[in-house]
């Protein structure tokens, strides 16, 4: 698999929400931002197919449709 590299332009609250997930998840920037492609492109095939997407409060069984643009 070839790679390309390419430049990325965040503001500082987006630099800085990158950086704390990476240190959360214990992954590079490059790792944590081709886990969040690969999400993105499931999520959007399971929306194009018709589905829906829902976060559930486990306590309280509460769900809320997250919207995708």
């Amino acid at each position: 698999m070839s790679k390309k590299t390419m430049t990325l332009n965040l503001t500082e609250a987006e630099m800085a929400a990158l950086e704390s997930l990476c240190e959360k998840k214990q992954m590079s920037k490059t790792q944590l931002v081709r886990q969040a492609i690969r999400l993105y492109q499931k999520v959007d095939e399971r929306i194009e197919d018709g589905g829906k997407l829902f976060f559930e409060d486990e306590a309280s069984k509460e769900k809320s449709e997250i919207m995708m643009l």
